[in-house]
């Protein structure tokens, strides 16, 4: 039996006891909303005063000094007739002027930044006047310059584009940094509808996430209009060397012209996919599903912007086999971008749903053994991250609704939220059947659509679609040991995959002689079970085992991002100096957190290692997002970012 099985068997306590705790944090948490219930602790907005509903953006692309100039005029509803000021977020903006377009001449107003907090910025208040009978909201316009070091903003240099011709701008807006290049109300809570006109060299093409027009000539005057409200984070940006390809009626790629034929070739189902999750999920509601390919530093797999989705190159393997990062962000379309977390506490609502339709949309495209293989590696990676917070006494993020009041919302982001919110479904589904569970999601979507909601008004729903008859499939109690305690409870329904069975027979068969390396059975491995195996290979193999396997496999020499991935943190652990070269190359050349950030971690344990990390990282650095550059800083003691 496997670790991770026999933990989640097992739990971490008695039914009763942890039925009792369960509700116990629900009544903790249902307690502190009563009392907040209308302030999103990572934001300084009061949505009881005055709420945005629209934004109109006017700015201008400066590569040379890595800004953004001008200005964003906020339609702003009152909410209070009484309310004179309006608190919006903002963190390192330099705010020029403050105006009240109201009649024929902007009337300037008195504004002032408040004290900055490290995480949450700045708040930005701004004295309103008495509400005016003629509308129903007020537009003002507020002229700012962002900070060459914003966190919602990577500037890159042409060569470190997949070209190297041209400079490359993009935006990361979630959780909290879309404050760092536009002043609004930084909450998921809030939705708005944007317009926006970008001015770029006039080499270069802006795309949003918006209403985009490929057939656009290259000009440096851009214009983009997204109709739907869509909460802040998913407001985004991306200037750069970009041509466009059609992959469908609905679905396209804007990448690097030396990516552009490979990346069309990697992605070419995107259309099917899109029509599969439609049959189960409802219609999409975005007109057009594109995908974007960034430079290598972008921090994450993607990015799940409305009708333009920002993705990582790590994922272009050249066979298909890292397309489910593909179904994920188009399933946000659904969940998260259509329905979304309304605190940054109830991430799982975004991210749990979305893995629970990726796996579906997996399913049905590629088949069933293949959704199987992506559960069980899932799972493990849940569990590992289950275990880091016991070991750190970090349980409160072990709850899908996770406690992070006072803490940075990037704290949130683990596999928790995910893999966890994704069981919690699957719990459901194996009580109620697939036929209701899709009726249920289906029903979800369209009530929800278009709004932002809490843990609470999830589980208020859950309870009144399917727990309303004489037959009680699950209890609420069961729930709550989901939604408000640590670990994993005992009613999940744990994946399993006969591939793997058989990746363990060859593994056991390698380990224990005398089958060499190159005579075990691998030839239709997929690189889900290529992963599997080099994961669950002892941290203890020796200098020979190590250099037959390479030698069988050419492990060192893969181009799959993950599989080296999976395979350098074995060459940490075993210390495999041959493969040293080749980690160097990939920590320097590839930004995504998820494929570096626990090698420098692995690194930091050993002296020797840490020295290696800070040596590599000198180089690393500049390549990755502001948030990992932080993260990697605090990591190696802020010595190598000197």
């Amino acid at each position: 039996m496997n670790a991770w099985s026999a933990r989640a068997r097992v739990g971490w306590g008695s039914s009763l006891l942890r039925i009792l705790l369960a509700v116990v944090a629900l009544l903790l948490s249902q307690s502190v909303l009563s009392q907040d219930a209308d302030r999103d602790p990572h934001s300084h907005a009061d949505l009881q005063k005055f709420r945005v509903r629209h934004i109109d953006l006017d700015l201008n692309v400066d590569f040379s000094k890595e800004v953004l100039t001008g200005s964003a005029t906020l339609q702003v509803e009152r909410i209070d007739a009484a309310a004179r000021e309006l608190v919006l977020d903002t963190r390192d903006l330099i705010v020029r002027k403050v105006e009240l377009l109201r009649g024929e001449k902007p009337i300037e107003v008195s504004f002032k930044l408040g004290e900055r907090d490290e995480v949450l910025g700045a708040p930005l208040a701004i004295a309103m006047p008495a509400a005016c009978k003629c509308a129903p909201t007020e537009a003002v316009r507020i002229t700012y310059e962002t900070s060459p070091k914003a966190s919602g903003l990577q500037w890159l240099k042409p060569e470190q584009t997949a070209g190297k011709r041209l400079p490359f701008l993009y935006s990361q807006s979630e959780p909290h940094h879309a404050r760092t290049w536009i002043p609004l109300q930084d909450t998921p809570e809030v939705r708005q509808t944007y317009t926006a006109r970008i001015h770029t060299p006039a080499s270069m093409r802006a795309v949003m996430s918006a209403i985009n027009h490929p057939e656009q000539p290259h000009n440096g005057d851009y214009s983009f209009e997204m109709k739907q409200a869509i909460p802040s984070y998913l407001i985004a940006l991306a200037v750069g060397d970009l041509e466009y390809r059609s992959l469908g009626p609905r679905t396209g790629v804007y990448a690097d012209p030396t990516v552009l034929a490979a990346a069309a070739r990697e992605f070419v189902d995107n259309e099917s996919m899109l029509k599969s999750c439609e049959k189960i999920f409802g219609p999409y509601r975005w007109g057009r599903y594109d995908i974007l390919i960034l430079p290598p530093s972008f921090m994450w797999g993607g990015m799940e912007n409305p009708r333009v989705s920002f993705i990582t190159p790590t994922v272009i393997a050249g066979d298909r086999s890292l397309v489910s990062l593909i179904a994920h962000e188009l399933a946000h379309s659904w969940s998260g971008n259509l329905v979304t977390n309304a605190r940054w506490r109830d991430y799982w609502l975004n991210e749990g749903f979305t893995t629970h339709l990726e796996r579906r949309i997996m399913e049905v495209v590629y088949g069933k053994p293949r959704e199987a293989m992506e559960d069980v590696l899932g799972m493990q990676a849940l569990q590992r991250d289950l275990d880091r917070f016991d070991a750190q006494g970090d349980r409160g993020l072990e709850q899908l609704a996770a406690q992070l009041d006072g803490r940075d919302p990037d704290d949130g982001t683990s596999m928790v939220p995910y893999e966890k919110g994704h069981q919690l479904l699957r719990f459901i589904e194996s009580r109620i059947g697939r036929a209701r569970m899709d009726v249920f999601l289906h029903d979800y979507f369209d009530h929800f659509a278009f709004q932002s909601i809490t843990t609470e008004t999830f589980r208020d729903y859950l309870r009144a679609q399917l727990l309303t008859g004489p037959s009680q499939p699950f209890t609420m109690q069961e729930v709550d040991e989901w939604l408000y305690a640590p670990g994993l409870p005992k009613s999940a329904v744990l994946p399993q995959s006969d591939a793997f069975a058989k990746v363990d027979a060859e593994r056991q068969k390698w380990l224990q002689g005398p089958t060499r390396a190159q005579d075990l059975v691998t030839k239709t491995w997929s690189v889900h079970e290529w992963v599997y195996f080099i994961d669950t290979l002892p941290r203890t193999l020796a200098r020979e085992q190590m250099t037959e396997l390479d030698e069988a496999f050419h492990f060192t020499q893969s181009h799959n991002a993950v599989i080296a991935h999976s395979w350098l943190l074995l060459v940490v652990r075993t210390q495999y100096t041959p493969a040293y070269a080749r980690l160097e190359e990939h920590l320097t050349s590839i930004g995504r957190r998820k494929l570096t950030k626990d090698l420098y971690e692995e690194l930091a344990k050993t002296p020797e290692g840490l020295a290696r990390a800070r040596a590599i990282y000198v180089r690393a650095r500049p390549l990755y997002q502001v948030v990992l550059r932080g993260q990697i800083d605090a990591l190696l003691s802020g010595r190598a970012a000197n």
